[in-house]
Protein backbone atom coordinates (compact mmCIF):
# COMPACT_ATOMS: atom_id res chain seq x y z
CA UNK A 1 0.00 0.00 0.00
CA UNK A 2 3.26 2.61 1.30
CA UNK A 3 4.65 1.50 -2.70
CA UNK A 4 1.02 2.48 -3.99
CA UNK A 5 0.99 6.05 -2.72
CA UNK A 6 4.09 7.20 -3.46
CA UNK A 7 3.80 5.72 -6.85
CA UNK A 8 0.32 8.15 -7.21
CA UNK A 9 2.55 10.98 -5.24
CA UNK A 10 5.18 10.71 -8.56
CA UNK A 11 2.16 10.37 -10.86
CA UNK A 12 0.85 13.89 -9.52
CA UNK A 13 3.98 15.39 -9.53
CA UNK A 14 4.15 14.51 -12.92
CA UNK A 15 0.39 15.65 -14.26
CA UNK A 16 -0.81 12.59 -14.59
CA UNK A 17 -3.85 12.89 -12.12
CA UNK A 18 -5.87 10.52 -13.85
CA UNK A 19 -3.37 7.63 -13.48
CA UNK A 20 -2.92 8.60 -9.60
CA UNK A 21 -6.92 7.95 -8.87
CA UNK A 22 -6.73 4.69 -10.32
CA UNK A 23 -3.30 4.04 -8.51
CA UNK A 24 -4.79 5.04 -5.37
CA UNK A 25 -8.06 2.91 -5.77
CA UNK A 26 -5.42 0.01 -6.62
CA UNK A 27 -4.42 1.10 -2.70
CA UNK A 28 -7.72 1.11 -1.41
CA UNK A 29 -7.94 -3.28 -0.72
CA UNK A 30 -5.09 -2.96 1.09
CA UNK A 31 -6.37 -0.85 3.72
CA UNK A 32 -7.53 -2.24 6.89
CA UNK A 33 -7.60 0.42 9.47
CA UNK A 34 -8.03 4.71 9.48
CA UNK A 35 -4.46 5.55 10.14
CA UNK A 36 -2.15 7.74 8.89
CA UNK A 37 -2.47 5.52 5.60
CA UNK A 38 -5.62 6.46 4.94
CA UNK A 39 -5.17 10.08 5.62
CA UNK A 40 -2.62 10.34 2.70
CA UNK A 41 -4.82 8.27 0.49
CA UNK A 42 -7.96 10.85 0.60
CA UNK A 43 -5.40 13.71 0.26
CA UNK A 44 -4.54 12.53 -2.52
CA UNK A 45 -7.69 11.63 -3.78
CA UNK A 46 -8.07 15.43 -3.57
CA UNK A 47 -6.02 17.08 -4.90
CA UNK A 48 -6.12 14.83 -8.18
CA UNK A 49 -9.96 16.23 -8.47
CA UNK A 50 -8.63 19.51 -7.56
CA UNK A 51 -6.56 20.03 -10.32
CA UNK A 52 -9.30 18.09 -12.48
CA UNK A 53 -11.22 20.95 -10.94
CA UNK A 54 -14.16 18.00 -9.68
CA UNK A 55 -14.27 20.94 -6.13
CA UNK A 56 -17.25 19.06 -4.74
CA UNK A 57 -15.54 15.64 -4.69
CA UNK A 58 -12.43 17.19 -3.25
CA UNK A 59 -13.97 18.80 -0.68
CA UNK A 60 -15.52 15.09 -0.04
CA UNK A 61 -11.87 13.24 0.39
CA UNK A 62 -10.54 16.13 2.08
CA UNK A 63 -13.33 16.10 4.56
CA UNK A 64 -12.63 12.37 4.74
CA UNK A 65 -9.07 12.88 5.43
CA UNK A 66 -9.92 15.20 8.38
CA UNK A 67 -12.23 12.47 10.33
CA UNK A 68 -8.93 10.21 10.08
CA UNK A 69 -6.63 12.75 11.82
CA UNK A 70 -5.79 12.13 15.37
CA UNK A 71 -4.37 15.64 15.86
CA UNK A 72 -4.63 19.21 14.68
CA UNK A 73 -1.04 18.86 12.97
CA UNK A 74 -2.09 16.29 10.87
CA UNK A 75 -5.58 18.33 10.23
CA UNK A 76 -4.04 21.87 8.61
CA UNK A 77 -3.16 20.44 5.29
CA UNK A 78 -6.13 19.39 4.76
CA UNK A 79 -8.20 22.35 6.18
CA UNK A 80 -5.95 24.54 4.53
CA UNK A 81 -6.86 22.55 0.77
CA UNK A 82 -10.77 23.33 1.62
CA UNK A 83 -10.20 26.79 2.23
CA UNK A 84 -8.03 27.28 -1.07
CA UNK A 85 -11.13 25.06 -3.22
CA UNK A 86 -13.51 27.57 -1.44
CA UNK A 87 -11.77 30.50 -3.09
CA UNK A 88 -12.28 28.49 -6.85
CA UNK A 89 -15.59 28.29 -5.94
CA UNK A 90 -15.55 31.83 -5.21
CA UNK A 91 -17.01 31.15 -1.37
CA UNK A 92 -14.39 33.65 0.44
CA UNK A 93 -16.10 34.04 3.40
CA UNK A 94 -16.08 30.15 4.06
CA UNK A 95 -12.51 30.22 3.38
CA UNK A 96 -11.28 32.93 5.43
CA UNK A 97 -12.99 31.62 8.31
CA UNK A 98 -11.14 28.14 8.04
CA UNK A 99 -8.13 30.34 7.53
CA UNK A 100 -8.48 32.39 10.67
CA UNK A 101 -9.21 29.52 12.66
CA UNK A 102 -6.30 27.76 11.61
CA UNK A 103 -4.28 30.96 13.00
CA UNK A 104 -5.67 31.02 15.93
CA UNK A 105 -4.65 27.79 17.04
CA UNK A 106 -1.79 27.53 18.75
CA UNK A 107 1.12 25.30 17.34
CA UNK A 108 4.96 24.87 17.48
CA UNK A 109 7.41 22.06 16.17
CA UNK A 110 9.23 21.88 13.44
CA UNK A 111 7.94 23.09 10.15
CA UNK A 112 5.22 25.66 11.74
CA UNK A 113 7.08 29.07 10.43
CA UNK A 114 6.49 27.58 6.90
CA UNK A 115 3.01 26.69 7.46
CA UNK A 116 2.24 29.87 9.45
CA UNK A 117 3.45 32.17 6.31
CA UNK A 118 1.24 29.59 3.75
CA UNK A 119 -2.08 30.27 6.02
CA UNK A 120 -1.20 34.24 6.15
CA UNK A 121 -0.72 34.02 2.48
CA UNK A 122 -3.91 32.13 1.75
CA UNK A 123 -5.99 34.66 4.01
CA UNK A 124 -4.62 37.39 2.68
CA UNK A 125 -5.45 36.22 -1.19
CA UNK A 126 -9.21 35.37 -0.10
CA UNK A 127 -9.37 38.66 1.87
CA UNK A 128 -8.09 40.33 -1.49
CA UNK A 129 -10.38 38.40 -3.51
CA UNK A 130 -13.62 39.30 -1.87
CA UNK A 131 -12.76 42.98 -1.82
CA UNK A 132 -11.01 43.83 1.22
CA UNK A 133 -7.78 45.15 -0.92
CA UNK A 134 -5.38 47.10 1.78
CA UNK A 135 -6.40 43.77 4.61
CA UNK A 136 -5.66 41.47 2.24
CA UNK A 137 -2.22 42.87 1.12
CA UNK A 138 -1.17 43.51 4.24
CA UNK A 139 -1.25 39.55 5.22
CA UNK A 140 -0.04 38.77 1.87
CA UNK A 141 2.83 40.60 2.53
CA UNK A 142 3.06 39.25 5.78
CA UNK A 143 3.58 35.86 4.39
CA UNK A 144 5.86 36.83 1.96
CA UNK A 145 8.26 38.40 4.35
CA UNK A 146 7.95 35.31 6.83
CA UNK A 147 8.31 32.57 3.86
CA UNK A 148 11.93 35.04 2.75
CA UNK A 149 13.18 35.16 6.50
CA UNK A 150 12.97 31.53 6.17
CA UNK A 151 14.03 30.73 3.15
CA UNK A 152 11.48 28.91 1.83
CA UNK A 153 11.53 29.73 -1.87
CA UNK A 154 9.32 27.20 -3.01
CA UNK A 155 6.34 28.59 -0.73
CA UNK A 156 7.34 32.31 -2.24
CA UNK A 157 6.47 31.75 -5.65
CA UNK A 158 2.99 31.75 -5.14
CA UNK A 159 3.40 34.36 -2.45
CA UNK A 160 4.66 36.73 -5.76
CA UNK A 161 2.16 35.48 -7.72
CA UNK A 162 -0.52 36.36 -5.36
CA UNK A 163 1.38 40.17 -4.97
CA UNK A 164 1.43 40.01 -8.93
CA UNK A 165 -2.31 39.46 -9.39
CA UNK A 166 -2.87 42.13 -6.84
CA UNK A 167 -0.80 45.00 -8.42
CA UNK A 168 -1.94 43.62 -11.82
CA UNK A 169 -4.66 46.68 -12.08
CA UNK A 170 -3.38 49.44 -9.63
CA UNK A 171 0.19 49.34 -10.05
CA UNK A 172 1.97 47.41 -13.43
CA UNK A 173 5.39 47.99 -12.83
CA UNK A 174 5.23 46.24 -9.21
CA UNK A 175 2.83 43.12 -10.56
CA UNK A 176 5.83 43.16 -13.20
CA UNK A 177 8.62 42.77 -10.50
CA UNK A 178 6.73 40.22 -8.17
CA UNK A 179 5.92 37.97 -11.79
CA UNK A 180 9.84 38.35 -12.42
CA UNK A 181 10.42 37.09 -8.68
CA UNK A 182 8.10 34.65 -8.96
CA UNK A 183 9.74 33.22 -12.65
CA UNK A 184 13.47 33.59 -10.84
CA UNK A 185 12.79 31.36 -8.83
CA UNK A 186 10.75 28.71 -10.16
CA UNK A 187 13.14 28.20 -12.92
CA UNK A 188 15.99 27.96 -9.94
CA UNK A 189 13.59 24.98 -8.24
CA UNK A 190 12.49 24.03 -11.92
CA UNK A 191 8.91 23.95 -11.14
CA UNK A 192 7.37 24.31 -14.36
CA UNK A 193 3.77 24.95 -13.90
CA UNK A 194 4.73 28.27 -11.46
CA UNK A 195 6.83 29.30 -14.60
CA UNK A 196 4.51 29.08 -17.22
CA UNK A 197 1.80 31.16 -14.55
CA UNK A 198 4.45 33.79 -14.04
CA UNK A 199 4.88 33.89 -17.40
CA UNK A 200 1.33 34.44 -18.50
CA UNK A 201 1.03 37.09 -16.18
CA UNK A 202 3.82 38.92 -17.77
CA UNK A 203 2.34 38.36 -21.31
CA UNK A 204 -0.83 40.56 -20.22
CA UNK A 205 1.18 43.15 -17.93
CA UNK A 206 0.98 46.72 -19.33
CA UNK A 207 4.25 47.78 -18.50
CA UNK A 208 6.25 44.99 -20.32
CA UNK A 209 7.48 46.34 -23.71
CA UNK A 210 8.63 43.66 -25.29
CA UNK A 211 6.09 40.76 -24.54
CA UNK A 212 7.61 38.25 -27.63
CA UNK A 213 10.52 36.72 -25.91
CA UNK A 214 8.06 36.05 -22.65
CA UNK A 215 5.61 34.93 -25.19
CA UNK A 216 7.58 32.55 -27.07
CA UNK A 217 9.39 30.93 -23.79
CA UNK A 218 5.53 30.43 -22.51
CA UNK A 219 4.74 28.44 -25.83
CA UNK A 220 7.79 26.34 -25.63
CA UNK A 221 7.63 25.30 -21.54
CA UNK A 222 4.04 24.41 -22.63
CA UNK A 223 4.54 22.44 -25.46
CA UNK A 224 7.58 20.41 -23.75
CA UNK A 225 5.70 19.96 -20.53
CA UNK A 226 3.08 18.75 -22.57
CA UNK A 227 5.63 16.19 -24.16
CA UNK A 228 7.27 15.03 -21.24
CA UNK A 229 4.50 14.40 -19.17
CA UNK A 230 2.35 11.87 -22.32
CA UNK A 231 5.57 10.71 -22.04
CA UNK A 232 5.81 10.27 -18.59
CA UNK A 233 2.48 8.56 -18.61
CA UNK A 234 2.92 6.39 -21.03
CA UNK A 235 6.12 4.68 -19.96
CA UNK A 236 4.40 5.20 -16.45
CA UNK A 237 1.71 2.20 -17.67
CA UNK A 238 4.33 0.16 -19.57
CA UNK A 239 6.32 0.22 -16.37
CA UNK A 240 3.60 -1.24 -14.37
CA UNK A 241 2.30 -3.52 -17.21
CA UNK A 242 5.87 -4.73 -17.68
CA UNK A 243 5.99 -5.38 -13.56
CA UNK A 244 2.58 -7.13 -13.88
CA UNK A 245 3.62 -9.48 -16.58
CA UNK A 246 6.99 -10.34 -14.90
CA UNK A 247 5.09 -11.54 -12.14
CA UNK A 248 2.42 -13.18 -13.72
CA UNK A 249 5.11 -14.92 -15.46
CA UNK A 250 7.01 -15.88 -12.50
CA UNK A 251 3.64 -17.21 -11.11
CA UNK A 252 2.82 -19.18 -13.81
CA UNK A 253 6.31 -20.51 -14.42
CA UNK A 254 6.10 -21.75 -10.51
CA UNK A 255 2.68 -23.75 -11.46
CA UNK A 256 3.85 -25.36 -13.73
CA UNK A 257 6.84 -26.53 -11.79
CA UNK A 258 4.68 -27.97 -9.12
CA UNK A 259 2.63 -29.66 -11.35
CA UNK A 260 5.55 -30.92 -13.03
CA UNK A 261 6.98 -32.30 -9.91
CA UNK A 262 3.45 -33.81 -8.81
CA UNK A 263 2.46 -35.35 -12.06
CA UNK A 264 3.33 -38.57 -10.95
CA UNK A 265 1.02 -38.34 -8.43
CA UNK A 266 -2.32 -38.52 -9.86
CA UNK A 267 -4.24 -37.20 -12.65
CA UNK A 268 -6.67 -35.31 -10.55
CA UNK A 269 -3.89 -33.29 -9.22
CA UNK A 270 -3.14 -32.44 -13.31
CA UNK A 271 -5.86 -31.82 -13.80
CA UNK A 272 -7.17 -29.11 -11.16
CA UNK A 273 -3.00 -27.76 -11.48
CA UNK A 274 -3.95 -27.18 -15.42
CA UNK A 275 -7.59 -25.70 -14.99
CA UNK A 276 -5.86 -22.95 -12.27
CA UNK A 277 -3.34 -22.19 -14.90
CA UNK A 278 -6.21 -21.74 -17.84
CA UNK A 279 -8.34 -19.81 -15.19
CA UNK A 280 -5.06 -17.40 -14.67
CA UNK A 281 -4.43 -17.33 -17.78
CA UNK A 282 -7.59 -15.90 -18.79
CA UNK A 283 -8.29 -13.22 -15.93
CA UNK A 284 -4.55 -11.83 -16.95
CA UNK A 285 -5.69 -11.59 -20.00
CA UNK A 286 -9.08 -9.75 -19.70
CA UNK A 287 -7.29 -7.23 -17.16
CA UNK A 288 -4.59 -6.75 -19.53
CA UNK A 289 -7.62 -5.92 -22.64
CA UNK A 290 -9.13 -3.77 -19.99
CA UNK A 291 -6.39 -2.09 -18.75
CA UNK A 292 -4.74 -0.80 -22.55
CA UNK A 293 -8.33 -0.09 -23.38
CA UNK A 294 -8.76 2.14 -20.01
CA UNK A 295 -5.44 3.87 -20.46
CA UNK A 296 -6.37 4.93 -24.44
CA UNK A 297 -9.14 6.52 -23.12
CA UNK A 298 -7.87 8.39 -20.66
CA UNK A 299 -5.00 9.64 -22.72
CA UNK A 300 -8.18 10.71 -25.12
CA UNK A 301 -9.52 12.86 -23.16
CA UNK A 302 -6.56 14.24 -21.70
CA UNK A 303 -5.14 15.30 -24.84
CA UNK A 304 -9.10 16.47 -26.12
CA UNK A 305 -9.45 18.68 -22.54
CA UNK A 306 -5.62 19.90 -23.47
CA UNK A 307 -6.55 21.21 -27.38
CA UNK A 308 -9.47 22.37 -25.92
CA UNK A 309 -7.99 24.59 -23.11
CA UNK A 310 -5.50 26.01 -25.61
CA UNK A 311 -8.45 27.08 -28.05
CA UNK A 312 -10.25 28.38 -25.57
CA UNK A 313 -7.27 30.41 -24.28
CA UNK A 314 -6.41 31.40 -27.65
CA UNK A 315 -9.04 32.55 -29.40
CA UNK A 316 -11.53 33.45 -26.34
CA UNK A 317 -9.51 35.25 -23.53
CA UNK A 318 -8.61 38.91 -25.37
CA UNK A 319 -12.35 38.96 -26.67
CA UNK A 320 -13.97 37.98 -23.66
CA UNK A 321 -11.79 40.38 -21.74
CA UNK A 322 -11.94 43.34 -24.15
CA UNK A 323 -15.96 43.03 -24.01
CA UNK A 324 -15.87 42.67 -20.16
CA UNK A 325 -13.68 45.81 -20.36
CA UNK A 326 -15.72 47.85 -22.61
CA UNK A 327 -18.78 46.75 -20.57
CA UNK A 328 -17.50 48.24 -17.37
CA UNK A 329 -15.67 51.21 -19.06
CA UNK A 330 -18.69 52.52 -21.32
CA UNK A 331 -22.05 53.47 -21.10
CA UNK A 332 -24.94 51.52 -23.19
CA UNK A 333 -27.53 54.43 -23.00
CA UNK A 334 -26.21 55.65 -26.49
CA UNK A 335 -27.30 53.52 -29.20
CA UNK A 336 -23.55 52.81 -30.83
CA UNK A 337 -22.70 51.52 -27.61
CA UNK A 338 -25.30 49.12 -27.57
CA UNK A 339 -24.51 48.21 -31.28
CA UNK A 340 -20.47 47.54 -30.66
CA UNK A 341 -21.52 45.53 -27.28
CA UNK A 342 -23.63 43.01 -29.43
CA UNK A 343 -20.93 42.94 -32.21
CA UNK A 344 -18.60 41.65 -29.35
CA UNK A 345 -20.55 39.31 -28.42
CA UNK A 346 -21.88 38.16 -31.63
CA UNK A 347 -17.92 37.52 -32.21
CA UNK A 348 -17.60 35.68 -28.99
CA UNK A 349 -20.31 33.53 -30.31
CA UNK A 350 -18.90 32.35 -33.37
CA UNK A 351 -15.48 31.74 -31.84
CA UNK A 352 -16.87 29.63 -29.50
CA UNK A 353 -19.04 27.51 -32.82
CA UNK A 354 -15.71 27.72 -34.45
CA UNK A 355 -13.91 25.67 -31.52
CA UNK A 356 -16.44 23.51 -31.20
CA UNK A 357 -16.98 22.82 -35.19
CA UNK A 358 -12.85 22.12 -35.12
CA UNK A 359 -13.39 19.85 -32.24
CA UNK A 360 -15.81 17.37 -33.86
CA UNK A 361 -14.56 13.44 -34.94
CA UNK A 362 -13.66 14.09 -38.15
CA UNK A 363 -15.50 10.94 -40.60
CA UNK A 364 -12.65 9.59 -42.75
CA UNK A 365 -15.48 7.15 -44.60
CA UNK A 366 -17.04 7.25 -47.76
CA UNK A 367 -18.05 10.93 -46.40
CA UNK A 368 -14.69 12.53 -45.77
CA UNK A 369 -14.42 14.38 -49.11
CA UNK A 370 -17.93 15.92 -49.15
CA UNK A 371 -17.42 16.83 -45.58
CA UNK A 372 -13.57 18.21 -46.02
CA UNK A 373 -16.13 20.53 -49.13
CA UNK A 374 -18.07 21.54 -46.24
CA UNK A 375 -15.70 22.34 -43.96
CA UNK A 376 -13.97 25.09 -46.14
CA UNK A 377 -17.14 25.99 -47.74
CA UNK A 378 -18.55 27.70 -44.38
CA UNK A 379 -15.71 30.05 -44.77
CA UNK A 380 -17.18 31.57 -47.71
CA UNK A 381 -19.23 34.27 -47.09
CA UNK A 382 -20.65 37.39 -48.72
CA UNK A 383 -16.78 39.11 -48.22
CA UNK A 384 -14.99 35.60 -49.20
CA UNK A 385 -15.01 33.91 -51.99
CA UNK A 386 -13.93 29.85 -51.80
CA UNK A 387 -13.10 28.24 -54.71
CA UNK A 388 -12.28 24.58 -54.26
CA UNK A 389 -11.30 22.80 -57.29
CA UNK A 390 -10.07 18.97 -57.98
CA UNK A 391 -11.20 17.51 -54.89
CA UNK A 392 -13.86 14.99 -55.76
CA UNK A 393 -10.97 13.59 -58.71
CA UNK A 394 -9.01 11.88 -55.66
CA UNK A 395 -9.71 8.62 -54.57
CA UNK A 396 -9.60 9.22 -50.44
CA UNK A 397 -10.49 5.38 -50.26
CA UNK A 398 -6.55 4.98 -51.13
CA UNK A 399 -5.16 7.46 -48.56
CA UNK A 400 -4.60 6.58 -44.92
CA UNK A 401 -6.86 7.39 -42.11
CA UNK A 402 -3.65 9.83 -40.11
CA UNK A 403 -3.11 11.39 -43.19
CA UNK A 404 -6.30 12.40 -44.20
CA UNK A 405 -6.92 13.67 -41.14
CA UNK A 406 -3.39 15.48 -40.75
CA UNK A 407 -5.08 17.27 -44.63
CA UNK A 408 -8.53 18.12 -42.62
CA UNK A 409 -7.09 19.33 -40.17
CA UNK A 410 -4.03 21.79 -42.10
CA UNK A 411 -6.80 22.88 -44.13
CA UNK A 412 -8.95 24.53 -41.04
CA UNK A 413 -5.96 25.95 -39.49
CA UNK A 414 -4.96 27.54 -42.91
CA UNK A 415 -8.93 28.77 -43.19
CA UNK A 416 -8.88 29.76 -39.44
CA UNK A 417 -5.82 32.01 -40.36
CA UNK A 418 -7.03 33.13 -43.26
CA UNK A 419 -10.19 34.19 -41.83
CA UNK A 420 -8.68 36.52 -38.69
CA UNK A 421 -5.53 37.46 -40.24
CA UNK A 422 -5.31 37.86 -44.18
CA UNK A 423 -8.38 40.31 -45.27
CA UNK A 424 -8.57 37.88 -48.07
CA UNK A 425 -11.59 38.38 -50.19
CA UNK A 426 -10.68 35.15 -52.67
CA UNK A 427 -9.28 32.29 -51.52
CA UNK A 428 -8.58 29.24 -54.44
CA UNK A 429 -7.71 25.74 -53.31
CA UNK A 430 -6.53 23.30 -55.71
CA UNK A 431 -6.26 19.36 -55.21
CA UNK A 432 -4.12 16.96 -57.33
CA UNK A 433 -2.91 13.06 -57.25
CA UNK A 434 -0.69 11.40 -59.26
CA UNK A 435 -0.94 8.05 -58.40
CA UNK A 436 1.82 8.09 -55.64
CA UNK A 437 1.45 11.96 -54.05
CA UNK A 438 -1.05 14.16 -53.15
CA UNK A 439 -0.79 17.65 -53.92
CA UNK A 440 -2.88 20.61 -52.06
CA UNK A 441 -1.92 24.35 -53.38
CA UNK A 442 -4.18 27.10 -51.64
CA UNK A 443 -3.58 30.81 -52.04
CA UNK A 444 -5.21 33.57 -51.19
CA UNK A 445 -5.29 37.53 -52.21
CA UNK A 446 -5.05 38.89 -48.63
CA UNK A 447 -2.56 41.38 -47.38
CA UNK A 448 0.23 39.04 -46.98
CA UNK A 449 3.21 40.00 -44.75
CA UNK A 450 6.72 39.14 -43.96
CA UNK A 451 7.38 35.22 -44.04
CA UNK A 452 9.39 34.79 -41.30
CA UNK A 453 6.95 36.84 -39.20
CA UNK A 454 3.87 34.94 -40.05
CA UNK A 455 5.63 31.08 -39.67
CA UNK A 456 7.06 32.34 -36.29
CA UNK A 457 3.30 33.69 -35.25
CA UNK A 458 1.25 30.35 -35.94
CA UNK A 459 1.66 28.50 -38.70
CA UNK A 460 4.76 26.17 -37.19
CA UNK A 461 2.01 23.94 -36.03
CA UNK A 462 0.73 22.96 -39.83
CA UNK A 463 4.37 22.48 -40.79
CA UNK A 464 4.99 19.76 -37.48
CA UNK A 465 2.07 18.59 -38.72
CA UNK A 466 2.95 18.12 -42.47
CA UNK A 467 6.36 16.57 -41.35
CA UNK A 468 5.12 14.22 -39.31
CA UNK A 469 3.29 12.35 -41.77
CA UNK A 470 6.56 12.91 -44.22
CA UNK A 471 5.03 15.56 -45.96
CA UNK A 472 6.37 19.23 -47.24
CA UNK A 473 5.00 22.37 -46.85
CA UNK A 474 6.04 25.98 -48.19
CA UNK A 475 5.27 29.25 -47.68
CA UNK A 476 5.00 32.37 -49.92
CA UNK A 477 4.50 35.75 -49.27
CA UNK A 478 5.18 39.35 -49.17
CA UNK A 479 3.56 42.52 -47.46
CA UNK A 480 0.61 43.47 -50.09
CA UNK A 481 0.81 40.06 -52.02
CA UNK A 482 -1.06 37.56 -50.75
CA UNK A 483 -0.39 34.24 -49.19
CA UNK A 484 0.37 30.78 -50.48
CA UNK A 485 0.80 27.78 -49.42
CA UNK A 486 2.22 24.24 -51.06
CA UNK A 487 1.62 21.28 -49.58
CA UNK A 488 2.63 17.81 -50.83
CA UNK A 489 2.88 14.11 -49.09
CA UNK A 490 2.73 10.83 -50.13
CA UNK A 491 -0.60 8.54 -50.40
Amino acid sequence: MYNLIQMASIQQINGDYYGSKETLTEALPYLKKKDIYSVSINNFFGIADKELSNYDDAIYYYNEALKDCADFLCKQPSLNNIAVIYIHQKKYDNAIKIFESILKTKKSGEGYQNSNALILDNLGYALYKKGLHEKGLLFMQKGLDSRNKFRDDYGSIESNLHLTEYYTESDPQKSKQYALNAYETATKLNSIDERLEALSFLMTNNSVINKTGHIQKFIFLNDSILKVRNNFKNKFAKIKYDSKKEKDENEKLRLEKAITQKDSENEKIVFIATLIILLFLLAYLKKHYDNRNRIEKIKTAYNTETRIAKDIHDELANDVFDTITFAQTQSLTPENNTGILLQKLDRIYIRVRGIARENNDIDTGTNYSRNLKDMLSTYSDKNINVSINGLEKINWDLIEELKKITIHRVLQELMVNMKKHSQASVVVLKFEYDGNKIFINYSDNGKGGEKSKIIKNGLQNMENRILSIKGAITFETEPQKGFKVKITMPK
